[in-house]
């Protein structure tokens, strides 16, 4: 049977470099952080829902939670279920009529979706084990802040501002890394991030 972590939206980043975005992931009660490309358009649909900004027709995210409520369903929580290679698969689990239904979706749009219905964001051990990122205390005494980010917070929207201090060293990190030096291979030289469509 899986074993899950329940994890919270840290911060969406954007690579001073390539313009790349990223989605922190940290796990509940742990300096464990998942770092997930994501495109554009699910880097602002993530943002807007964070900083509860009402927009004057609704984006796809809320049209689809709306679809979801008009059939009489609700979403239980979102699930990052697997990563292979550099493409991570996650999933939404929705109640309708007394039944769990597992519903097949990229992470960027299940994360979205969460924030939105503000329900838990779950991520495989396995998956948290294999690409997640633990910080050094040492060099959490040497923050030196650079790079951008858009404003932080968490699915349950109870995050504080003092996560912007607390994930600075990873700007260098973040705006060079490839999914592939999760597994332990470098990057080439002067390569380019994967797509992002491709990558959640």
């Amino acid at each position: 049977m899986t074993q899950f972590v329940e994890a919270v939206i840290d911060s969406v980043r954007v690579s001073l470099t390539n313009q790349q975005r990223i989605v922190l992931l940290r796990e509940e009660n742990r300096e464990r952080y998942l770092p997930i490309w994501i495109g554009q358009f699910e880097a602002e649909s993530i943002t807007i829902a964070l900083q509860e900004i009402e927009v004057a027709r609704p984006q796809t995210h809320d049209l689809l939670l709306k679809s979801i409520a008009s059939l009489g369903a609700r979403m239980i929580r979102v699930e990052v279920l697997s990563l292979k290679g550099d493409v991570f698969y996650g999933n939404l689990v929705i109640e309708a009529n007394g039944q769990q239904i597992n519903v097949d979706a990229r992470p960027s749009d299940s994360i979205a979706l969460a924030v939105r219905a503000h329900v838990p964001i779950l991520v495989n051990q396995e998956v948290m084990r294999e690409a997640g990122i633990v910080p050094e205390e040492d060099i959490l005494d040497e923050v030196i802040r650079e790079g951008s980010e858009y404003p932080q917070g968490s699915a349950a929207g109870n995050e504080s501002a003092d996560t912007e201090g607390r994930l600075s060293l990873f700007e260098d990190f973040l705006q060079n890394i490839h999914l592939d030096d999760l597994d332990g291979e470098q990057q080439e030289p002067g390569s380019s991030p994967p797509d992002p469509d491709d990558q959640d």
